[in-house]
């Protein structure tokens, strides 16, 4: 109990009384039919601020009552009053403050170390009394304390301005009608001719559009700043891939001998001096920061109808594949993350990817679906 209670006091809990109450509570923020609690946190658990929120119900607003917050480790709870955390076993709960009723948030606690709590449970609440809070629900759990996770994997690859784009590529980017694109499509050092089957409309000298495209099309022989912009973007392209093929020590070499269908694969280095093929459904499982980074000599190819699917809260953006050949999407294949290609990328009828096609010679696509991942 000293332990919590010093930790509490003195490890970066702010001057709670006078921001939360005077200067958020008392604002002219909106009210609510209901009342309701929330809040948002940032940093990790060794060094978390936490900013807490409370909506206060239209037939509150104005009147008199109680706020208050407290805080459950195990069997112990602990209040926040004028004074400090205080030990609470029974009788009334402790009160934070007493004031008008208003909406609003504050900063409960800034760069607090919490990592001896995992589990603990942060509540807020408000009411005209003690009993109206408890028995009319004005209260709720806003955050539990969490163990902070280990990132897997490398750091990620920087596509840089590349990044911009659903597909690029170097020399042409066709498609069998109708394709879907979501983000932008780009081709450079080639020209706008070498957009082939978009229908393209030209928006001056500067873009294009299509029906097949939620974004813009690009080409090298548009006027500045696009031309100037390609050619940064392939430059980034070509950077990007050199930096996932230059990765060093792996930490699976050869996995499968290439054939990596039916796996689940979680953050990290992965290396093969041959092709890879998926010939059946494969999981990439992690956190929504691991990082995946595969090293292809060969070709890729993923069989018709096959899928890649993501688990565990991992990310397309965070997922890298570097091939030095050839990658087919085979007919209603769905693949995931970002393709590196030193050569062509086809994505045959019905095949899907979320990720990003960048291809150093061409991207050809029928009737396929690209939709490029959230930053």
């Amino acid at each position: 109990m000293t332990r919590i209670l010093k930790t509490l006091k003195h490890k970066a809990w702010l001057a709670w009384l006078p921001l939360f109450v005077m200067t958020a509570l008392m604002s002219s923020a909106h009210a609510a039919p209901t009342a309701s609690f929330s809040a948002a946190t940032s940093g990790t658990t060794k060094s978390l601020t936490l900013t807490a929120t409370v909506n206060v119900a239209d037939a509150d607003i104005g009147r008199t009552g109680n706020y208050y917050a407290g805080f459950n480790f195990g069997s112990s709870w602990y209040f926040l009053t004028p004074q400090g955390w205080t030990a609470f076993n029974s009788g009334p709960v402790p009160v934070l403050a007493t004031t008008t009723l208003n909406s609003g948030s504050a900063v409960l606690f800034a760069n607090t170390d919490l990592s001896s709590y995992i589990g603990a449970k942060l509540y807020i609440g408000y009411g005209l009394t003690e009993s109206d809070m408890i028995n009319n629900g004005k209260h709720a759990v806003v955050y539990t304390v969490v163990a902070d996770t280990a990132k897997l994997g490398p750091a990620a690859v920087l596509l840089g301005s590349s990044a911009s784009y659903a597909i690029l590529a170097k020399s042409a980017v066709s498609t069998v009608p109708a394709s879907a694109i979501t983000g932008d499509v780009g081709v450079s050092p080639a020209a706008t001719s070498f957009l082939t089957g978009f229908s393209l409309t030209l928006i001056g000298t500067t873009s294009a559009t299509s029906p097949q495209v939620t974004g813009s099309l690009y080409g090298a022989d548009m006027t500045p700043p696009t031309n100037s912009n390609l050619t940064t973007a392939v430059l980034d392209m070509q950077t990007a891939y050199t930096d996932a093929a230059g990765r060093p020590t792996p930490d699976f070499l050869n996995l499968g001998a290439g054939n990596i269908g039916g796996r689940t694969l979680t953050g990290g280095l992965y290396k093969w001096g041959t092709s890879v093929t998926i010939p059946t459904d494969l999981v990439i499982s992690g956190g929504a920061d691991d990082v995946w980074i595969f090293q292809i000599a060969g070709d890729l190819s993923i069989s018709a109808a096959k899928r890649i699917t993501l688990s565990g809260g991992a990310q397309a953006k965070n997922i890298f594949w570097q091939v030095a050949g050839q990658v087919l999407i085979e007919t209603g294949a769905h693949f995931q993350g970002n393709i590196l290609s030193q050569t062509a990328i086809t994505m045959q009828t019905g095949a899907s990817l979320a990720g990003r096609a960048l291809s150093q010679t061409m991207v050809a696509l029928d009737s396929a679906t690209v939709v490029k991942p959230a930053p």
